[in-house]
């Protein structure tokens, strides 16, 4: 039985005025969702799992909450160490008071109560009742993985997918009869990774392995990539991803620089690859052109710098909750790579996110240079990411994208999340939509039309991914 307590999550969450509440609850809260972009398991998704207890739906593999944990001085071993789920849940309950103001609070207490129906903030004192209601609902079918993600009308799940992978997980799901639509992103950052000799060949491996083709040089090398996009193409994938520090300054090859590689890649030269930005720009160009063959959306994460303590990714591995915002120069490469592309009349649909919020303004006005009248919100100032799918964060990208682009073509929230847990997020989002147009409703700045401005929110909120991913 759900627990009936209180908290700050009422029906009105975040809704400061009467015109964003009108705008929520008649416009925005009853929308389905297109999640287009997670690192959900699809292999979790099609085999409809039940999570064994909260911890495993809920902290394992949740680096926002072993960062939170690690500053609130809880130890390693009770994060992702030998401890066992019942003592990590308890250790996250005991702290969790203290992240008032992170937007850990807000998510977790929504996510508590829109899955498990429990109201009630989680403590010393509640994370017995908590985990035992919890855990015991996600035995039940009601909670098992398709279940979870048809309560939250969930359309579109855009999985994170390497190029080598089989996607028999999403064929699986495609056979069934759950109604979610589970694709394939292509997500090819290995092969980007030249620099890390060793890491690099056995990848060349695994992708001549899937494809088909020996990959003696940079002719094979396309090829082989190509065959994986028609591959990929096939089961329904749609979406290329990117992640990356910067976008490369150089999108060609040179002919020393071609033999140079079929020397690498045949063990003939033992030596670094002299210029791995370039070898990254001319592969990632080609890439791209493929993709605006095939008709995809191409999506570029930029500027995180990643695993700066090296002592702990030793120990638990990459994606450990120890990276944070980079500094990094964006626009001119940016500019460049995208011109070249846009000079060929080959520049797919594009989403670009950044991480750094002094990029914002750089973010939002590169979109409109290569909005060309072909179709509406071509390339998209995509939403807060990572470090900024916060509450400000999210308000400041709105506003970035309202001054100097046009938010009634925004594609709206995607979770990136590897946590079934986390739809709670595109609630967030809509709540902070709402409350800033329904301010700028009631002070005048917007026409106080509540039919005018709630189509805009469900386009926001809904209806531009929906129509971006299947047109």
């Amino acid at each position: 039985m759900a627990i009936k307590k209180s908290t700050i999550i009422t029906p009105d969450f975040l809704l400061s005025n009467k015109q964003a509440k009108n705008l929520y609850h008649n416009y925005a809260s009853k929308l389905p969702i297109v999640d287009y972009h997670n690192h959900l398991s699809p292999k979790e998704i099609a085999e409809n799992k039940n999570f064994s207890n909260l911890t495993e739906i809920w902290l394992k593999g949740d680096h926002y909450k072993w960062r939170a944990m690690r500053t609130l001085g809880v130890n390693e071993k009770y994060i992702t160490g030998t401890a066992t789920d019942e003592e990590k849940f308890k250790a996250w309950a005991q702290v969790f008071p203290q992240t008032v103001r992170n937007p850990l609070f807000h998510w977790s207490q929504m996510e508590l109560k829109n899955s498990f129906g429990i109201n009630e903030y989680l403590n010393e004192k509640s994370e017995k009742s908590i985990y035992k209601t919890a855990s015991a609902l996600l035995q039940k079918s009601s909670h098992s993985t398709q279940s979870l993600l048809n309560s939250y009308k969930v359309e579109l799940v855009g999985t994170t997918d390497d190029p080598c992978d089989d996607l028999s997980d999403h064929k699986k799901i495609k056979d069934s009869n759950f109604k979610a639509q589970v694709l394939p992103t292509f997500r090819p950052d290995k092969i980007f990774n030249i620099g890390d000799r060793a890491s690099f060949l056995k990848y060349i491996v695994q992708l001549e392995k899937a494809s088909g083709i020996s990959i003696l040089n940079i002719s094979d090398l396309l090829a082989a990539l190509e065959k994986r996009v028609s591959y990929f193409h096939k089961h329904g994938c749609r979406i290329a991803d990117h992640g990356l520090i910067t976008m490369p300054a150089q999108i060609s090859f040179t002919s020393a620089l071609e033999k140079e590689f079929a020397q690498f890649v045949q063990g003939k030269n033992k030596n670094s690859f002299s210029n791995p930005d370039r070898f990254v720009g001319a592969i990632l160009f080609s890439l791209c052109k493929i993709y605006h063959k095939k008709g995809w959306v191409q999506q570029f994460h930029l500027g995180p710098i990643r695993n700066n303590n090296t002592r702990i990714m030793g120990l638990v591995g990459v994606d450990a909750g120890t990276d944070s915002i980079g500094d990094y120069p964006q626009a001119v490469n940016l500019s460049q790579f995208l011109n070249a592309l846009d000079q060929r009349d080959q520049l797919a649909k594009t989403i670009l996110y950044n991480i750094n919020p002094a990029d914002n303004e750089v973010f939002a006005t590169m979109c409109g240079n290569f909005n060309d009248g072909s179709m509406v919100g071509k390339v998209q100032f995509g939403s807060g990411w990572w470090f900024l799918d916060q509450k400000q964060g999210m308000e400041n990208q709105l506003n970035t994208l309202s001054n100097m682009g046009l938010i009634s073509t925004f594609i709206g929230m995607t979770t990136d999340s590897r946590s079934l847990l986390s739809y709670a997020r595109h609630e967030y989002f809509r709540r902070v939509l709402c409350n800033l147009l329904g301010a700028d409703m009631e002070n005048g700045i917007i026409p106080n039309d509540e039919k005018w401005i709630g189509q805009i929110v469900q386009n926001v909120s809904y209806y531009n991914a929906k129509h971006y991913f299947t047109t």
